[in-house]
């Protein structure tokens, strides 16, 4: 397991442009759950780095779904958690075209980080096919691994895995929904 820290446009911080091994995890992770468009969504966040950002319908399911993402953590909801952050999130699923700098801790496979890195290059209001993106990371025989790398992604729309789509165009498997890619994707078109 590595952990590459990065801001939603792609860019790694000048020092840490490395995978590192992952060697702690943190002791506590706090979380807030604040309103959008497509329905609620909960920000994890991990000494100031938001390690998780999930989107669903109900408040409590969401819960559930962290502490199953992270089941080893203590969880608290945040009282003090940064309403300028939380207010970037939802601003980036309003509008998912658009460029937000947020503080990301990337946390996946080797292989894992490499998809969502290919997927970070990918331009708003276009999108690509997995066997497109098995080919970009070089291991083009890989294609249903890349699929289960884009359901592993914790951190919606900040890693644009609903730019990914069969080969045919048509929409495939969301961690977060169908509909809710749908969604991402015609807000991205129109801009």
């Amino acid at each position: 397991m590595f952990t590459s820290i990065s801001t939603a446009n792609g860019a790694h911080a000048a020092a840490t442009n490395m995978l590192i091994p992952m060697i702690r995890v943190a002791a506590t992770i706090g979380f807030t759950i604040a309103p959008c468009s497509l329905g609620f969504v909960i920000i994890a966040v991990s000494e100031q780095l938001i390690r998780s950002i999930m989107v669903g319908g109900d408040p409590e399911t969401l819960v559930g779904d962290l502490q199953k993402e992270f089941p080893n953590v203590a969880l608290t909801a945040a009282e003090d958690c940064d309403p300028a952050l939380v207010s970037r999130v939802v601003g980036l699923i309003e509008d998912p075209a658009r460029a937000v700098d947020l503080p990301l801790d990337i946390r996946g496979t080797d292989f894992q980080l490499r998809v969502w890195e290919a997927l970070q290059r990918v331009p708003a209001g276009t999108t690509v096919s997995y066997t497109f993106l098995a080919e970009q990371i070089g291991a083009s025989k890989a294609v249903r691994a890349v699929a289960r790398a884009c359901a592993a992604n914790a951190l919606a729309v900040a890693i644009p895995c609903h730019r990914a789509v069969r080969s045919d165009g048509e929409l495939a498997g969301y961690r977060w929904g169908i509909e809710r890619k749908r969604t991402l994707l015609n807000r991205e078109a129109k801009k």
